[in-house]
């Protein structure tokens, strides 16, 4: 009898289908609370900014067909074949969707991948978290296993140095040599604990320092380390609306200190992110781009993964390491 296929659930954030799906995606993101009008109208602007695309699902959907399509290429020798499902967490097909799916498949190994490099309690373990309570709640498995990080993967480190190498080189010639590689995350909201040291405000994961941080910091130096010549730094981008502290300094704050210490370009690449969409498309392109102009910085942006065919063997990658160090079903 031939085994079932390797489910993959692709996970990702969600997004909102059109404008007038915008509402609703912004509730679901507050917890059910919904936003205030001018909070909403905020939002629906920005997207209006960018021509009202909303590519996040399609792309997700490519790159998951994709890894699929590449993983099953690989496995003409007999090991178990692969099929891939898709599981959004603030948007249709939701996660729990993605679950009953593959029960309702056979699927009876599973593996979770976050389309996110790096790990955060706040942010993959979530998605860990609703994977695990749709398999409760619906009874009958699969079972799962989880990627829980991948920002370190020689294939995905290399894809990230290609496009910083390939973004500089657009640069003037003049400029190009003194660009300033600036590589950016998702801040989150943090909190300062008794002894003084910060962390993510809802994670109670980490011990005796920030994965989330750390990780971070550790891509700017693979990368560095791959493309060498000019300066590398860290920002954080997409802070939310709230009293919160979040991560900083800001993409905006870095561009400034870039600007301040007389360098001519900066380079912006977004590693904590794998597929345009509207923390892109406008909080890079649009609003990081006029500051940087502002201060008269020559400014580029590197192309996000997306479904690049390197970027799904990367992913391919990961996912056989996975299961070699999972071991046999």
């Amino acid at each position: 009898m031939t085994a079932p296929p390797v489910g993959l659930l692709i996970m990702a954030y969600g997004t909102a289908s059109g404008p007038d799906d915008v509402e609703r995606y912004y509730t679901d993101i507050r917890g059910g609370r919904p936003p205030t009008p001018e909070h909403l109208q905020e939002l629906k602007d920005r997207y209006a900014a960018i021509g009202n695309r909303f590519p996040l699902l399609e792309i997700t959907r490519q790159q998951a067909s994709g890894l699929e399509r590449m993983l099953n290429e690989a496995a003409a020798d007999g090991r178990p074949g692969f099929r891939s499902y898709l599981g959004m967490k603030h948007s249709p097909p939701f996660i729990r969707e993605g679950v009953a799916a593959m029960r309702a498949d056979g699927i009876e190994r599973a593996v979770g991948l976050v389309m996110a490099p790096h790990w955060s309690g706040m942010s993959v373990e979530t998605y860990v978290d609703r994977v695990q309570r749709a398999v409760a709640e619906q009874g009958g498995g699969p079972s799962f296993t989880f990627v829980r990080h991948w920002y370190d993967h020689p294939l995905f480190v290399e894809l990230l140095a290609a496009r910083v190498r390939a973004t500089r080189h657009q640069l003037d010639p003049s400029v190009r040599d003194r660009a300033v590689v600036i590589l950016s995350a998702h801040s989150l909201p943090t909190r300062t604990l008794p002894d003084g040291t910060r962390r993510c405000k809802y994670c109670s994961f980490c011990e005796g320092g920030c994965r989330y941080l750390e990780q971070l910091e550790r891509t700017v130096h693979l990368v560095a380390e791959r493309v060498g010549r000019g300066g590398y730094l860290w920002a954080w981008q997409s802070a939310g609306r709230t009293g919160d502290p979040w991560w900083g300094p800001t993409l905006e704050e870095v561009i400034g200190d870039v600007a301040e210490a007389g360098y001519p370009a900066a380079v912006v690449c977004s590693a904590g992110f794998v597929a345009d969409h509207l923390e892109i498309l406008y909080d890079v392109d649009i609003e990081a781009r006029e500051y940087a102009e502002k201060l008269g910085l020559a400014f580029a942006r590197t192309e996000m993964p997306n479904a690049d065919p390197a970027f799904l063997e990367a992913l391919a990658a990961v996912v056989r390491d996975h299961l070699a160090e999972e071991g046999p079903a």
